[in-house]
């Protein structure tokens, strides 16, 4: 079967907007990832009148849409001041933002959006559009988190689970050759979930972590073969928090390409991201790429 997503080069970048700062800064940083992949732009604002008609006043359906198409004009301008030689489009949606965003997608867009938007408490937590845009994404997601303008740290992080992961360290890969980077794959396994809780089973841990070595040695001969001119950095670590050793090397990233949950289908809803997953859309320091993970390759559960 055909894949659900193309490589970063091939595949376009549809990025929304709601008039908050996170989604402007999400909407340049969308920009600049065009500029690498040499791939238009496009802007889309979901104003979720669509399933609301029936309660809205004209007047306020036409306000909306006046207020949508002046954000969208604006979020082009100031791109286009950015990166001027840059193919923009924009489009207005009566559809709810997360709908709105994966329809725009289609089957092999990328499609970027901000760590907050208007609704909710301003804090580190991701929003709504964004935690629903990645739980039923079929196509990879961006979530812009981190510090806009910080300086860039030169790498790629890819979270390396098993051997399901082998196609999201190509992605890792290619994004890190799209910018000049060195590519860092990180295998992290929880100790407690290979060994349980009973402290006498630890007596096999060295065997455990080897083979926990010998999963990541053989995902980077691969890359390492298949990007030779790629510098890459291949790390194995045990914790019992598998989020908060990602979370501490995302520090160091520019941004951290991981898979969504092991099951058939689409990511589906929010819990089932799966808790590593979730942790890092909340708390991570760079930008998120998350891939979904569907049909062959759902993988164990570890």
């Amino acid at each position: 079967m055909e894949s659900t997503f193309r490589t970063p080069d091939t595949s376009s970048v549809t990025v929304g907007v709601d008039g908050s700062e996170p989604a402007r800064t999400a909407a340049l940083w969308a920009a600049r990832e065009a500029v690498r992949r040499d791939r238009p732009l496009h802007i889309v604002y979901g104003a979720d009148t669509e399933g609301r008609s029936l309660y809205l006043s004209a007047e306020t359906v036409e306000r909306v849409r006046f207020n949508g198409r002046e954000l969208l004009d604006d979020t082009a301008k100031a791109v286009a001041a950015e990166y001027p030689g840059l193919n923009v489009t924009t489009e207005f949606s009566r559809a709810d933002a997360v709908t709105a965003l994966h329809r725009a997608a289609g089957r092999h867009g990328t499609v970027v959006v901000g760590n907050r938007g208007l609704g909710g408490f301003n804090s580190l937590l991701l929003g709504s559009v964004g935690l629903g845009t990645a739980a039923i994404a079929m196509t990879p997601v961006i979530v812009v988190r981190g510090t806009p303008g910080a300086e860039e740290a030169g790498t790629v992080l890819a979270a390396v689970r098993d051997e399901h992961d082998l196609r999201i360290a190509r992605y890792a890969a290619r994004e890190a050759e799209l910018r000049k980077a060195s590519l860092r794959l990180l295998h992290v396994w929880n100790i407690l979930q290979s060994v349980g809780e009973v402290v006498s089973m630890l007596d096999g841990i060295d065997e455990i972590a080897s083979g926990h070595e010998e999963t990541l040695r053989a995902a980077t001969d691969v890359i390492r073969g298949e990007f030779p001119d790629l510098d890459v950095q291949a790390d194995a670590e045990k914790s019992v928090s598998v989020a908060g050793v990602l979370v501490e090397a995302s520090r160091h990233a520019d941004l951290l390409v991981m898979g969504g949950r092991r099951a058939p289908g689409p990511l589906g809803l929010a819990p089932n991201l799966g808790k590593a997953t979730h942790s890092l859309l909340h708390h991570a320091h760079c930008p998120v790429l998350l891939i979904p993970r569907t049909g062959g390759d759902s993988g164990s559960q570890a």
